[in-house]
């Protein structure tokens, strides 16, 4: 009933043009920071969580990377970390190395890139940033993280079944995730997966629907669309692609279940497993991967779409500078979503799907290329004649738009379906979406943890260790997936346990020795990261209100808001967030709060 009332209350208040903050009742441990409707606590949540799985994820590609450089070797890490079970002597079994390498990827990708950015981020900045007291429903606010848990907690305990975690690839492709006889992982392993994954759509559903709700409907006054920072239009487009993608994995997801379970056959046909023919006839594994891609493409751009918005953010205010053509971002992020949704096919140039459709698929996927060049560009061009100020944040975003720019390049190569050919399965596709993807977006996650740890702790995080933390990240990422461009070009396929039986590829094992010692180092330097972080969160320098010097509402609150984020009325948005250097002003910041002066133009409405 109380969050029915708060709720209520706020929209009338809102409507009314000024908000009371509102009283609330001493809250327990458990209902402030396990089962918290405060929308701060719920982002902190996300993030530790996130940060959890991320580090189950290292530790997996740590020894499958250990495997793959110096494969039959024994690793004593190897045996504390899996048993006898699966890494008997030390030397790991086959069917774990698929399990490592599935359940690493799954991870990644919805864990850490999309739950944890966008759950973090989202909750953090939409309500702060447009002026809102909570979420419009904190009540599912709260639901969304507890299925997000309870889904990485199904995840991680797959992990410790007798038979393995799922083994088909983070992409689980049928038949072998739909035969639960094919191989070990493909058992309860697999199932465990699929539950966990259902309940991830379930926590990504809640959340995306409330986000839009949210900045659709409870921005404070003169928060009008075009003073919105691109955070919020970055998160809104990124609610708006997964609410329209995610059920479509949760129909492939569904119908791989009855394949698996009530003898149907959506997916499988004419299969023959141990000499038998199975009685299934009629299905198509490509149905699959048709109704993966939906998602799977758009997923993309969940990931990289809130690392534009935390890019253009950090990037404006430590340049000191307008962010570089406002609508022309916003216009590229809408461009980017629509397209989004008709490239799918790219992903499936060699599955045997009519090569007309694959043209098609050649040119919607080239067109991506226009609305990514523009932010590129527009990004390089907020930073050229910049006040730039180097602290880690700004550096992980650079870092950011680099791997953008470095791994978008090669996507045009794989974009070309009779290029595509002699690269689809190696190490070349492993490198590109790495880069593109998942280090861009973890770098810039990393920004943002920077940036907004003042106001999720009230405290600093240490710079020196800052700078190592990014310089250590950055050489070790590189160091990793450049290389494998080169092992990708010569045909080495990605996935296999190792390459001992093809003699052509001896002589680049020691490119593959070069990855791993890069990707331990790389790993092994987080440590700093978690050090800095959690030694920061009591210890560090207390912050100050505005310690940034920017422009957006979350700085207009206590240093730690309490429930409810103003203490007072809520504050009126006069002008766009990004007056940085404004000609003629004696101050280098001018807050979305101070009301405009006669004949000052509102940059928002016209850049």
């Amino acid at each position: 009933m109380e969050t029915h009332a708060h709720t209520v209350a706020h929209d009338t208040d809102h409507h009314a043009g000024h908000t009371h903050h509102q009283e609330h009742p001493k809250l327990s441990f458990i209902e402030k920071y396990v089962f918290s409707m405060d929308h701060k606590t719920i982002s902190k949540q996300f993030l530790f969580t996130a940060m959890f799985m991320a580090v189950v994820a290292a530790i997996m590609s740590t020894l499958f990377r250990l495997q793959l450089a110096w494969p039959g070797h024994s690793f004593p890490v190897m045996h504390y970390f899996l048993g006898d079970r699966w890494a008997k002597g030390g030397i790991l079994d086959p069917n774990m190395y698929l399990g490592l390498v599935t359940i690493h990827g799954t991870i990644m990708v919805f864990f850490l890139l999309t739950g944890g950015l966008s759950g973090t981020f989202a909750n953090l900045l939409i309500p702060l940033q447009v002026g809102a007291r909570d979420m419009a429903s904190p009540m599912l606010n709260m639901l969304s993280y507890w299925f997000f848990f309870i889904a990485s907690l199904v995840m991680f305990i797959s992990i410790f079944l007798e038979t393995g975690p799922a083994s088909a690839g983070w992409t689980i492709y049928p038949p072998l995730s739909a035969l639960p006889q094919a191989i070990p992982g493909s058992g309860a392993g697999m199932t465990l997966w699929l539950a966990s994954i259902s309940l991830f759509v379930v926590s990504s559903l809640l959340g995306g629907l409330n986000y839009i709700v949210t900045i659709l409907n409870l921005r404070t006054k003169g928060m009008k669309m075009t003073r919105m920072p691109l955070t919020i239009w970055a998160l809104l487009i990124t609610a708006v692609l997964g609410v329209l993608s995610f059920p479509v994995l949760f129909g492939a997801a569904i119908l791989l279940i009855f394949d698996r379970s009530f003898g149907t056959s959506f997916y499988l046909s004419d299969i023959y497993i141990g000499g038998q023919a199975l009685s299934q006839s009629g299905g198509s594994p490509i149905l699959f991967e048709h109704l993966f891609w939906f998602l799977g493409h758009p997923e993309v751009y969940i990931v990289i779409m809130p690392a534009f918005g935390i890019i253009s953010e950090i990037m404006s205010i430590n340049a000191r500078k307008p962010i570089f053509g406002y609508r022309a971002m916003i216009g590229s992020m809408l461009a980017i979503a629509f397209l989004a949704f008709i490239v799918w096919g790219h992903h499936m140039f060699v599955s045997g799907m009519n090569p007309f459709l694959g043209s098609v698929f050649v040119f919607t996927t080239l067109l991506i290329a226009i609305p990514s060049a523009i932010k590129a560009f527009n990004y390089i061009t907020t930073l050229w004649k910049g006040n730039i100020h180097f602290n880690p944040q700004m550096l992980f975003v650079i870092g950011a738009v680099s791997t953008f720019i470095s791994g978008g390049l090669t996507g045009i190569i794989l974009a070309d379906s009779a290029l595509d050919v002699a690269v689809h399965g190696t190490y070349f596709v492993v490198a590109h979406f790495h880069i593109v993807m998942g280090l861009s977006a973890v770098l810039a996650m990393f920004g943002g943890v920077y940036h907004w740890f003042p106001k999720m702790f009230g405290r600093y995080m240490n710079k020196k260790l800052g700078y190592w933390h990014f310089w250590l990240t950055f050489i070790c990422a590189y160091g990793v997936f450049l290389p494998m461009h080169f092992i990708g070009l010569a045909g080495v396929p990605r996935r296999y346990f190792n390459n001992d039986l093809y003699p052509a590829f001896d002589k680049l094992q020691h490119l593959n020795v070069i990855i791993s010692v890069f990707a331990i180092v790389g790993v092994l330097s987080q440590i700093v990261f978690f050090i800095n972080f959690f030694y920061s969160m009591f210890k560090g320098p207390v912050s100050e209100q505005n310690p940034w010097n920017a422009n957006t509402l979350e700085w207009t609150t206590p240093i730690v808001p309490e429930h409810g984020n103003w203490p007072g009325d809520l504050p009126v948005v006069h002008r766009w967030p990004y007056d940085y250097s404004k000609p003629g002003k004696d101050v280098d910041f001018i807050p979305q709060t101070v009301p405009m002066e006669e004949g000052e133009m509102d940059e928002g409405e016209h850049v």
